[in-house]
């Protein structure tokens, strides 16, 4: 009797015909909204959209044009805010508030020191902190808070010289005092976009350089030269081929029935327009920029331009009433340093966001009723 051993069916190899694409801003993906500001996440969105941080930058360089005055030292202060360093470079008072502002519309918060010189008469430097490694302590009440400086190891230390620290946070809720960034909402949306863009770009490597298939049908009788006349096709065609890359020209002839078809031609892309619209409308939306401000003709008329317009003045006198206390608390402090003593006025540059041509228009048209307000009067 004969015993026969049952095999165990092979398991199917795996095969991978397509590798694992990603855009390379991965964290998106497995983002999960927290209640800590996720501030790595949010200069990602950044770096991954252009338009987001256009529209950023745009908000900062519209929120500028600040002017100060006092009763007393106006000319050393006016050297003072034109001339204090900043870091990294920087003079003024002007680039300070726009590396702090940009912290708080990341960041969600912006944070900053003043520097006072060794015999501690002068502010010799207005600085700009990283969010991301300070912490805050909150006393007995909401009006009692220090600033810690988080440590390598995780533990906090209690800065010195609390006087002499900035703090602003951007749209404080009630449970979350540090403040939250102007792209709390945006990562859902941005890695739908991003996925969109990666799909289109590896769809267009794949289908944007044409690969051909060239097929050789043997005819009756030809069979025992189909090998050898295979091998003469695939070596005139790429003759064919590379002549082209050096700019000749070469005709390729072939006898018998051969086809040639372009790989992918039948595959049709998804257009991609409507669905990055969509998501680049709720975006915009968040940051409250114009369209045709980044270049972008979504506005149908003109009278909803100049609406967009008006909106966005109102966006940036916002943010200008949350820099309004840092210029005073710094310039009451250098004050305080040079003996000078009353009070400090914080005015900011109109907002012009119009046409030039159309506010010199304005102006021609408002004296031209003065002027006939005025000829009415003197013939009365």
């Amino acid at each position: 009797m004969k015993w026969f051993e049952r095999k165990k069916a092979a398991a199917p190899p795996v095969v991978q015909l397509r590798e694992g694409e990603g855009h390379p801003f991965g964290a998106l993906d497995g983002y999960v909204p927290l209640k800590s500001g996720e501030i790595a996440l949010y200069r990602a969105i950044r770096e991954a959209v252009p338009l987001v941080d256009a529209a950023i930058g745009k908000l900062v360089r519209l929120a500028g044009g600040v002017k100060v005055t006092v009763q007393e030292g106006q000319e050393e202060l006016e050297e003072f805010l034109r001339t204090v360093d900043t870091g990294r470079g920087q003079r003024g008072l002007q680039a300070f508030l726009d590396t702090y502002l940009d912290s708080m519309l990341v960041c969600g918060r912006g944070v900053g020191e003043m520097v006072v010189d060794w015999e501690g008469g002068e502010v010799a430097a207005l600085l700009c902190a990283d969010p991301a490694r300070i912490a805050f302590k909150e006393g007995d009440s909401p009006l009692e808070f220090t600033i810690c400086a988080r440590r390598g190891d995780g533990s906090l230390e209690e800065l010195p010289r609390q006087e002499l620290l900035l703090f602003t946070p951007y749209q404080p809720e009630v449970n979350e005092p540090y403040g939250v960034s102007l792209m709390r909402s945006m990562p859902f949306l941005t890695g739908i976009l991003l996925k969109i863009y990666q799909a289109v770009g590896v769809n267009w490597e794949r289908m944007g350089n044409a690969r051909f298939a060239v097929v050789y049908k043997p005819g009756q009788g030809d069979a025992h030269w189909a090998r050898e006349r295979g091998e003469e096709i695939a070596r005139e065609w790429s003759a064919a081929m590379e002549a082209g890359k050096s700019g000749g020209i070469r005709d390729f002839v072939a006898v018998g029935d051969v086809e040639i078809k372009v790989i992918g031609a039948d595959g049709q892309i998804l257009d991609s327009q409507a669905p990055v619209r969509q998501v680049l409308e709720q975006l915009l939306a968040k940051t409250g920029i114009p369209p045709f401000l980044l270049g972008l003709s979504w506005s149908s008329t003109e009278r909803m331009s100049a609406q967009q317009a008006d909106m966005m003045t109102s966006e940036i006198t916002a943010l200008r009433r949350m820099l309004t206390p840092v210029v005073e608390r710094v310039c009451k402090v250098w004050m305080r340093l040079h003996g000078y003593a009353g009070a400090v006025q914080v005015d900011w540059e109109d907002i012009t966001l119009q046409d030039l041509v159309e506010e010199a228009k304005a102006e021609l048209y408002h004296q031209q009723a003065e002027q006939l307000r005025v000829e009415r009067e003197e013939k009365e």
